[in-house]
C-alpha cells in the first residue's frame, strides 16, 4: 500500500498515521466537528501539529464537546476557565477567535441551516478565493489555517499524494 511521504516510514500507531488513514482530506457533515476541526487548525498556528493531534481530547473537553452554541454563549468566566486551562493552547487570540467563530457559525447556520451546507455551496474553486470569504466572515484565518482546514475535509485538493491509498479512497 503506498503512503504520502509524511507518513511513510511512521508505525501504525502513530497518531499522523492514524489522523492520515482515518481523516485527512475524509468530508465532515457534522457541523460541531467541522467547528472541532476548525479549532484545532486555528490552535495550530505557529505550532506543530503532533501537539493539535495530541491535545485533541483536551480540547474537545475544554470546548464543550465542540460544540457551536455552547461555545458561542461563552461568557467571561468561561474565557477565562479556557486561558487558565493547560490542556490546550492558552493563547487569548486564539480562544477569542474560536469564540467570535462560532457565533458566526451560528449566523451562518440560521441563514444555510448548516455550516456543512454553506461550505459546500460555495461555488468557490481556489484556495485565495476560500481565504477571502473566511476572512471576511471569521477571526485568525489566514492562508495555511483556511487551506488545512478546507484540505483536512476534503473540500480543497491536496490532502494525499495521488498515489496514496486514501486518494484513491478519497476520489470514489
Amino acid at each position: 500500500m503506498s503512503y504520502c511521504d509524511f507518513v511513510l516510514n511512521k508505525p501504525t500507531n502513530d497518531l499522523h498515521r492514524i489522523y492520515h488513514d482515518e481523516h485527512y482530506g475524509t468530508p465532515i457533515l457534522d457541523d460541531n466537528e467541522l467547528f472541532g476541526r476548525l479549532i484545532l487548525e486555528i490552535n495550530q498556528a505557529g505550532l506543530s501539529w503532533d501537539l493539535m493531534l495530541k491535545k485533541e481530547a483536551n480540547f474537545r473537553k475544554a470546548y464543550s464537546d465542540f460544540d457551536i452554541l455552547t461555545v458561542a454563549n461563552y461568557s467571561e468566566e468561561a474565557f477565562f476557565r479556557l486561558l487558565n486551562d493547560a490542556g490546550i493552547v492558552r493563547n487569548r487570540l486564539k480562544i477569542n477567535a474560536v469564540i467570535y467563530n462560532a457565533k458566526e457559525i451560528v449566523k451562518i447556520q440560521k441563514d444555510f441551516t448548516t455550516f456543512h451546507y454553506w461550505l459546500n455551496s460555495r461555488n468557490l474553486k481556489t484556495k485565495e478565493e476560500w481565504v477571502r470569504l473566511f476572512k471576511k466572515k471569521f477571526k485568525f484565518v489566514g492562508g495555511e489555517i483556511v487551506g488545512e482546514f478546507l484540505m483536512s475535509i476534503g473540500i480543497l485538493e491536496g490532502a494525499h499524494s495521488q498515489t496514496c491509498f486514501r486518494y484513491k479512497e478519497l476520489k470514489k
